[in-house]
C-alpha cells in the first residue's frame, strides 16, 4: 500500500491542482501543490523507517492481476538499490513546488501538475517488479517532461524537447523488444526475478546487453550518447534542470543493475573493459568540457556527465568475472550524492537567473558583495560538486576510486582521480568569477540576497548535503544486503 501511495498521491495531487484553472488562482494552486508534495514524500518516509536492511527480498510488496492474458501484473516491490530513489524523488518534488512557487506565473497549475505526476510515475519506475510495468512508467515520464522543457523553457525549448524526447524514446524502444524476448524465454511472464531466472547463451546476452545499454546509457547519459543532456538543461526552467539532473539520470543508471547485470550477467563482465573505458572517457574528457563552458547550467549539466561516468564505473569493475561490491555500493552513494548536489547547483543558478536573467558567468562578478547568504549556500555546494571530504560529493567518488584500487585497476583509479582535480577546477573557476571579486556591473548591485523561501529551500539540500558527508552509514547500510545478493548471482551465472 505505501508504495501505490507514494505513487499515486502526487498524480492525485495534480488533479487536484488542475482543478484550481486560470492563473486567478495562482495562490491556491500553489499551496495545493505544496500540500500535494510534501504529502508524497511524507508516505514514503516509513519505507525507510519500516525497512529490513538484514533481508535482500523484495519489501513493501504489492502483486494485483493487470493484464492477464498477458500475465502483466501491478507488481510492486523494493530493496536496499531502490528504496533510498523513492524517497529521493520524492523529496526533490518538494524543492521543486517551492523553486516555482513565485517564478512560475504562466500556467502555474499545469505547470505544478506536471511535476507532481512526473514525480508518481518516476516512483513507479523505481518500484515496479514487473518489467512491462516499469517500461510504461519509465516511457510515461517523458510526457510532463517533455512538456515541461517545451512551455515553460528557454527561446530554443521546443529544439531542445524534442531532442530529448527522440533520443529517450528511440533508445527505449529496443529495451521494449528485449523485454518481449524475455517474455518468451521465460514461458510467459514479465515478472522481472523471472528474467533473472533465464539461461541464456553467449550471443542472446550479448544481444540483450545492447538493446538494454542503447535504452538506459541514454538515459544516464553515457559518452558519446549524452548531447541531448546540455540543450535540455539549457532550456529547461531551474524546476526541469533539477528533476533532470537529481532524478531521471538516476534511473537510466538503477537500469544497469535491474536488468543488465542480473539478466546477462555473463555479457555484463565480458563486456565490463568496454563500460569502464566510455566511463573514464566522461568523467575525464566532459570534465574538460565544463572546464571551458561560459553558461553555467551548461557547465553544471556536462559536470553530471562526469559525476555520472562514476556510477557506471562502479557499476563494471569486474576482475575475472568478479564484480566489486564496493564498486557498487560507491555508484549508489554517488547517485544519491549527485541528486542533492545537482539540484542544488541548479536551484543556486535559478536564484540568480530569477533577479538577473542571464545564465552566462561573464554577466556576474561579485555577487558575495550583494548576496553573502546565497554565496556561503553556494560555496557549500561548490565544494560538494568539487568532492570535498566532508560533503556527499566525496563519499561516493572515494568509494569507487577506492574499489577500483581493491580490484587491482590502479590506472583506472588514477584516471578516475583526476576527475577530482577537474571537478575542483571547473566549479571553483565559475564560482570565482560569479561570487567573489568586485561588483561586476550595475545589475549585479540591484540584486537582493536571498528570501526566506529560497533560504531554507537550500538550506534544507544543504543539511542533506552535509548529513550524507559527514555520516553516510544510513545510506549505506541498508544497501549491503542487496548488492551482495546481486554479486552473488552475477558470480554464479557461468556459461
Amino acid at each position: 500500500m505505501l508504495l501505490s501511495l507514494s505513487i499515486w498521491v502526487p498524480i492525485i495531487g495534480a488533479l487536484a491542482v488542475m482543478t484550481t484553472g486560470r492563473d486567478k488562482n495562482s495562490n491556491l494552486t500553489r499551496w495545493i501543490a505544496l500540500i500535494a508534495a510534501v504529502a508524497g514524500f511524507l508516505v514514503t518516509i516509513p519505507l525507510y523507517t519500516g525497512f529490513n536492511p538484514s533481508s535482500a527480498a523484495l519489501q513493501f510488496v504489492e502483486n494485483v492481476p493487470w493484464i492477464e492474458r498477458y500475465k502483466v501484473g501491478y507488481y510492486l516491490g523494493v530493496d536496499g538499490i531502490s528504496m533510498w530513489f523513492v524517497l529521493l524523488n520524492s523529496f526533490t518534488t518538494i524543492l521543486v513546488v517551492i523553486a516555482g512557487w513565485v517564478v512560475i506565473e504562466k500556467q502555474p497549475a499545469q505547470y505544478f501538475a506536471a511535476f507532481l505526476i512526473m514525480s508518481g510515475l518516476i516512483n513507479g519506475a523505481f518500484a515496479a517488479a514487473d518489467a512491462m510495468l516499469f517500461y510504461v512508467f519509465f516511457e510515461a515520464m517523458l510526457i510532463p517532461m517533455y512538456l515541461i522543457i517545451g512551455i515553460w523553457g528557454g527561446p530554443n525549448r521546443l529544439y531542445a524537447a524534442i531532442k530529448f524526447f527522440l533520443y529517450t524514446l528511440l533508445g527505449s524502444l529496443l529495451m521494449l523488444v528485449a523485454l518481449i524476448y524475455l517474455y518468451k524465454a521465460t514461458g510467459g511472464s514479465f515478472s522481472i526475478s523471472d528474467f533473472h531466472k533465464v539461461p541464456l547463451a553467449k550471443t542472446p546476452q550479448i544481444l540483450l546487453f545492447v538493446a538494454f545499454f542503447l535504452a538506459f546509457a541514454v538515459k544516464v547519459p553515457m559518452w558519446p550518447v549524452h548531447t541531448w543532456l546540455p540543450d535540455a538543461h539549457v532550456e529547461a526552467p531551474t524546476g526541469g534542470s533539477v528533476i533532470l539532473a537529481a532524478i531521471t539520470l538516476k534511473l537510466g543508471a538503477y537500469g544497469f543493475l535491474r536488468f543488465i547485470l542480473p539478466i546477462v550477467p555473463d555479457a555484463s563482465a565480458m563486456l565490463a573493459p568496454f563500460i569502464v573505458t566510455i566511463s573514464l572517457i566522461a568523467i575525464v574528457y566532459i570534465g574538460f568540457v565544463a572546464l571551458v563552458q561560459t553558461d553555467m547550467k551548461k557547465l553544471v549539466a556536462y559536470s553530471s556527465i562526469s559525476h555520472m561516468g562514476f556510477v557506471t564505473l562502479g557499476f563494471f569493475l569486474f576482475v575475472g568475472g568478479q564484480g566489486s561490491a564496493l564498486g557498487i555500493e560507491g555508484g549508489l552513494m554517488q547517485m544519491i550524492s549527485h541528486g542533492f548536489v545537482s539540484a542544488a547547483m541548479f536551484l543556486c543558478i535559478g536564484v540568480m537567473y530569477d533577479r538577473l536573467h542571464s545564465r552566462n558567468i561573464a554577466d556576474y562578478g561579485g555577487v558575495a558583495n550583494v548576496m553573502p547568504k546565497f554565496a556561503a549556500l553556494m560555496m557549500l555546494f561548490g565544494m560538494a560538486n568539487a568532492g570535498l571530504p566532508g560533503t556527499s560529493g566525496f563519499i561516493g567518488e572515494f568509494t569507487v576510486t577506492l574499489a577500483a584500487v581493491k580490484q587491482g585497476m590502479f590506472w583506472t583509479a588514477a584516471c578516475a582521480g583526476l576527475a577530482l582535480i577537474l571537478g575542483a577546477a571547473y566549479t571553483l573557476w565559475m564560482y570565482k568569477r560569479v561570487i567573489f571579486g568586485e561588483i561586476g556591473n550595475d545589475h549585479v548591485r540591484d540584486m537582493k540576497d536571498v528570501s526566506p523561501r529560497e533560504f531554507w529551500m537550500l538550506m534544507l539540500v544543504a543539511a542533506c548535503v552535509l548529513g550524507m558527508g559527514l555520516y553516510p552509514a544510513p545510506f549505506t547500510e541498508v544497501m549491503h544486503k542487496s548488492v551482495d545478493a546481486l554479486l552473488l548471482h552475477v558470480s554464479h551465472s557461468k556459461l
